[in-house]
Parts: structure tokens; C-alpha cells; sequence
């Protein structure tokens, strides 16, 4: 699902891959495993899980298509979908597509006004630049007033709508942070090195007039459509949109907030032909791409061979901010954002990064679950390893990684498929459980 890759990505170089770690060096924790529970399944191609702070311990699953539904606390899933809006989602490809139902966050007042915003991918709207493929939409709806496992379909208030060049590189996630602004992420536009049809000179990346390639962050609580917090870093800024938080992105397909300590923005950005990486994300930063991929300089005239050196600085003399995880397409190709752990179920890995890979290959599902720890030191990379499943028989997880979701005890869920795209019912969502 996140992959955003062209073809070309199987002939990548060799001679450039085996220059390469497949791990970020560094002090190594313990081989670690996990359990999977099954806790739901027959979705096409889960994108999201969310759990609103109501008190009712319900999940709500996002299914690529255009369908959320409800997991209760008893293990019960809805056979009626909370939310269906399979008629105003853009057509999907069955082979493999990266648009459709991506996101959904609960206002964190929800219990109370009943409030939730969902990212989806609408046909290209009216008036939409000529030969574009699709246009984003974010946007609010409200729960029934006769039942609250039932959305409002007639509710919805469009937030912001984004035109998209291309069919890749969405981004999609949602989420309120701490201080209680929503935030936004978008991909770059899609196709690939960040240029073409859509892209502009600098790359969409770098250029601060459009949304693309950036994390936003609007105020749903302040105007209509939305409103920008006074502490954006580019209020008022000529030529810059004030809703950009933090910019130079290729696709940051998932992000999460650590629920404790400072709660950090953690964003995985999906790399194009050679790197994975995740960043932790501040307000303002620019985090590199299309001049970087990763901690290397990248040539959008030839994205198999990093440069021997590029600017380490933007357009504004803005210093370039490195990333705190990185590896290479021998570990796995599109990078899956996951959680820092938070819960309690799995003591030894509190404070601890979950994430996860969509796969190793672009024809199969074969996606992998990893573990990324702090460094002692201020600004080494953290020390990733891949954790074995206890649950299977070989130790693999046999299956697509397409994001990860938290319940309100801050236990994890990792959401699968056996597909590459959204076609059949093979998608399941699964507990991360303590090794039997």
C-alpha cells in the first residue's frame, strides 16, 4: 500500500546495495519476539485503526475502499459500516493503488460533540488542473444521533481538498496532537525523484507554496473551514503556505505521537529506490527530501546512485534535519510508521519505537515488524531489529504490513493484508501480544 515505487525499483544497483548495512549500526538490544492475536478480519486492505478517548473501548477500522467499521470490546465487528463512502472515493485499481480511505482521527472531544475527521481520495474535483489524477479530500463528519455506532454519511463538512498530480504518494495519515490541532500528512505528488507533471522546479518537497510533501497542522475548533495556529512556523512568510508544519517530505504515509514522555512527532517517510527512513519531527524542519533520500544526496537524473555530496542546507539556508532510523531495500522497500510503545502488556519494550515494513518485494506480501531503541548519545541513529513472530511457524509474518493502530490502554495492532493491493478479504488486524 505505501510503497510508491515504480518498477525500475528490482534493478536497483547491487554494487550500490552491497556498500550498504541492512541495519543501522550501533548497540544491538536482545533478539526480541511477539505474539499476534487475531482480533478482526475479512477487510480488503485495512489503512487505519482508531480508538476515540470515549470510554467504550470500541476500535474503529478504516478499510482502504472506503468502509470504517466497528471492532467492540466483546471481539464483535459490525456487519454495517460506521462510515461508508465507497460512492465518493476515486475508483481503485485491484493490482496495486495508494489512494482511497487513509485516515481518521476522532476530535478529542468526541465523546461529547461526536466529531471525527477522515482523509480520503475523491475523483479530481471541478475545475481541477487539467490531467491530474485525483483530489485529497480531508473532512469532517459527525456520529448519528440515533446511534452512536453509526456515522452521519449526510455530515460532512469538506476541511480542505488538495489537488494530487499523480496517484502515488498520498500520505493519509491523521492525528490531533497534544496541543490539540490536527495534523495533515501529504506525499509529494507522486511519480517519482519529485518532478514531472505537478512538481515544481525545486521539487514539491522544498517548495513552500504548496502543501505537498509537508506534515500540516490546522485548527478545526477556530473558523470555518479551518484555522491556522498563530505559532506555525510560516504565518505570514510571502509565497508560503501557513499551514506547512515541517516540509520536505516523499511520502509520509504514517506518523504517530508518543503518548508520554515529550510526545515526540514520529514520521516514517517512504523512500524512493535505496533508503527507509523516520524522522522525528519539529516544528519548522525541513527533512531533506528531494535533495536527500535518507542521509544520502540523491540525483533525481539517476536515484540508483546516491551523489557524492549535495547541500546540507534548504533554500533559506535552513539546515537539513537527519533522520533517526534508516536501512536499505536488502531489510525491506516502504517503510510502515508505527507507535512508540506505551502500554503495559509488554513492559520490556516501553519507551521502546514499533514499526513495521510493507514488504521486500513489490510482487508479495512480505512485510516485517521491527523494534527501534534510543541511543545513549544525542544524534546516533537508533538500533533497529527485526522481531520474530512467536505466532507463526517459520518466525515470519507472512504478510503486507499496511499500518499500525492504538487502543486507548496504548497496546499496538498491526493491520495486514496477503494482497499488494486492495482486492479480496484477506485483511486482518492483529494484537501485539506477549511471545507465548
Amino acid at each position: 500500500m505505501p510503497i510508491g515505487k515504480k518498477i525500475v525499483l528490482l534493478a536497483v544497483s547491487l554494487s550500490v546495495l552491497a556498500s550498504c548495512s541492512a541495519l543501522p549500526t550501533g548497540s544491538q538490544i536482545n533478539s526480541a519476539g511477539v505474539g499476534l492475536k487475531l482480533v478482526a478480519e475479512g477487510f480488503t486492505a485495512p489503512t487505519a485503526l482508531a480508538a476515540p478517548e470515549d470510554g467504550t473501548g470500541r476500535l474503529f477500522i478504516v478499510d482502504q475502499i472506503g468502509v470504517i467499521k466497528v471492532l467492540t470490546p466483546d471481539g464483535k465487528l459490525s456487519e454495517d459500516p460506521f462510515l461508508d463512502l465507497r460512492d465518493r472515493v476515486v475508483k481503485l485499481s485491484d493490482r496495486y493503488d495508494e489512494r482511497g480511505l487513509l485516515g481518521l482521527a476522532f476530535h478529542q472531544d468526541f465523546k461529547k460533540n461526536g466529531r471525527f475527521f477522515v482523509y480520503y481520495s475523491a475523483p479530481l474535483r471541478s475545475g481541477g488542473p487539467q490531467g491530474w489524477n485525483h483530489t485529497s479530500h480531508i473532512s469532517e463528519f459527525k456520529v448519528s444521533s440515533d446511534n452512536p455506532n453509526k456515522a452521519d454519511p449526510k455530515s460532512e463538512r469538506i476541511v480542505l481538498e488538495v489537488d494530487e498530480p499523480q496517484a502515488n504518494h498520498n500520505g493519509g495519515q491523521l492525528a490531533f496532537g497534544p496541543d490539540g490541532y490536527l495534523y495533515i500528512s501529504l506525499g509529494d505528488g507522486g511519480a517519482a525523484n519529485d518532478v514531472g507533471l505537478g512538481h515544481s522546479l525545486t521539487g514539491n518537497g522544498q517548495d513552500l507554496s504548496t502543501l505537498l510533501g509537508k506534515i500540516l497542522r490546522i485548527d478545526v475548533n477556530a473558523s470555518d473551514p479551518y484555522g491556522i495556529p498563530a505559532d506555525n512556523p510560516f504565518v505570514g512568510q510571502q509565497g508560503a503556505r501557513a499551514e506547512i508544519f515541517a516540509y520536505g517530505f516523499r511520502n509520509p504515509y504514517r506518523f504517530s505521537f508518543d503518548a508520554g514522555a515529550n510526545h515526540d512527532l514520529f514520521v516514517a517517510d517512504v523512500g524512493q529506490n535505496l533508503f527507509e527512513e523516520v524522522d522525528i519531527v519539529t516544528r519548522g524542519g525541513n527533512y531533506g527530501w528531494n535533495t536527500k533520500e535518507g542521509t544520502h544526496c540523491f540525483d533525481p537524473k539517476n536515484p540508483n546512485q546516491p551523489l557524492a555530496s549535495c547541500s546540507s542546507v534548504g533554500a533559506r539556508g535552513e539546515p537539513l534535519v537527519g533522520p533517526i532510523i534508516e536501512y536499505d531495500h536488502k531489510t525491506g522497500i516502504a517503510v510502515v510508521g508505527g507507535f512508540i510503545y506505551r502500554g503495559s502488556a509488554l513492559p520490556q519494550f516501553g519507551g521502546r519505537y514499533i514499526l513495521g515494513d510493507w514488504s521486500t518485494s513489490s510482487n508479495r506480501a512480505d512485510g516485517k515488524l521491527f523494534m527501534a531503541t534510543a541511543p545513549a548519545s544525542t544524534g546516533a541513529m537508533w538500533a533497529m531489529e527485526e522481531l520474530k513472530i512467536a505466532t507463526t511457524s517459520n518466525g515470519k509474518l507472512g504478510r503486507s504490513v499496511l499500518a499500525f493502530g492504538q487502543d486507548a490502554d496504548r497496546e499496538l495492532y498491526v493491520l495486514t493484508s496477503e494482497k499488494t493491493g486492495p482486492a479480496g478479504n484477506t485483511g486482518k488486524i492483529f494484537k501485539i501480544v506477549p511471545a507465548p
